[in-house]
């Protein structure tokens, strides 16, 4: 068959979904269920008591009276002003700990607001790089037709050397190289997504939780056990509009943080993953607030579009997001 022909199969059988369908069983149950527990964990909450956060900004400091497990970083960044609540990326607590904005605080602490501009950024590209991943992995999952089997795998730990964020993707697609006009689509359909400044919401749930939620992936319950052992028996899951997924965390709050966006390549990897080809998603995305020529961007693209050097998610080894970059590069 030729590349016309090729071609003029995939204009009249697109597989892609142009026309966004309804909200699936599976999905909305999948929000019920982290609903559920987000209030649950509100009301636990019982008598409310407070806390004190001191607050290091570069001119002053400030002391807020914040409600502990109840107030987030976010909440207090409002109390600040909305030049700091717009521009953080990541919370800082007591110099060492990341904590995602929308994360209640559980206790008394030292807190500072990351941004895109500090002096040192490599958590900051870290929280960020992470959150197009996750991201990815939302568009990817309502992207394509109905009759094409989709099972999100897993995505690596972020490593901006790596020249792209990925999510490894089964689909049951054989030996799919995607056009340039498909990828067009995807980074449309990621910058469409993101537009909607959706918050990002952090939830820990029990290992049981998580399996219900995540009952319909083989590669996700497969993956629980694993992440609960090493996370106190939780599992710590993100919400973007209707997409659930695990991630250690933390991510940007919102995703009106991405800017320029381009799913830059989809590669066929070899595994001896059973239930169909894992490929693997690769983007390469800025942040809003920062701006890059025209020529200078495509420089990244093209980088983009080589075959990431994360580990090829197998059957030996339980891949997610903390152990799935090979050890040379998580410096």
């Amino acid at each position: 068959m030729n590349s016309l022909n090729t071609l003029n199969i995939r204009l009249r059988k697109p597989i892609f979904n142009y026309i966004k369908r309804c909200l699936s069983d599976d999905i909305k149950q999948q929000n019920d269920i982290f609903t559920a527990e987000q209030s649950r964990q509100k009301e636990a909450v019982g008598r409310i008591q407070k806390i004190e956060i001191n607050y290091g900004g570069p001119v002053e400091n400030e002391l807020l009276v914040m409600n502990k497990n109840i107030s987030t970083p976010y909440d207090c960044a409002k109390h600040l002003g909305d030049s700091i609540c717009n521009k953080s990326v990541v919370a800082l607590l007591n110099g060492e700990t990341l904590w995602h904005m929308h994360k209640p605080l559980p206790d008394s602490c030292k807190i500072e607001f990351l941004h895109y501009h500090v002096s040192n950024p490599a958590l900051v590209n870290k929280t960020f790089w992470r959150s197009c991943s996750f991201l990815l992995g939302a568009v990817v999952s309502e992207a394509f037709k109905d009759n094409v089997k989709l099972y999100l795998h897993s995505f690596p730990s972020p490593n901006v050397k790596s020249g792209s964020f990925v999510y490894d993707v089964q689909l049951e697609l054989e030996d799919w190289k995607p056009t340039t006009s498909e990828l067009k689509v995807l980074s449309i359909e990621m910058i469409k997504f993101c537009q909607q400044e959706l918050p990002l919401e952090c939830l820990d749930v029990s290992k049981d939780l998580a399996f219900e939620i995540f009952k319909k992936n083989p590669h996700k319950t497969n993956q629980i056990p694993d992440i609960a052992e090493n996370n106190g028996d939780k599992v710590t899951l993100f919400r973007a509009g209707n997409h659930i997924d695990i991630s250690k965390g933390p991510m940007v709050p919102n995703t009106n943080h991405m800017g320029r966006i381009t799913v830059a390549n989809v590669i066929k990897l070899n595994t001896d993953i059973a239930g169909g080809p894992i490929y693997r998603f690769q983007g390469v995305a800025l942040p809003r607030s920062l701006i890059l020529n025209h020529f200078a961007f495509g420089v990244l693209e093209d980088r983009a579009k080589l075959l990431n050097p994360a580990r090829i998610p197998g059957t030996q080894v339980v891949d997610n997001e903390d152990n799935s970059f090979v050890a040379s590069m998580t410096a």
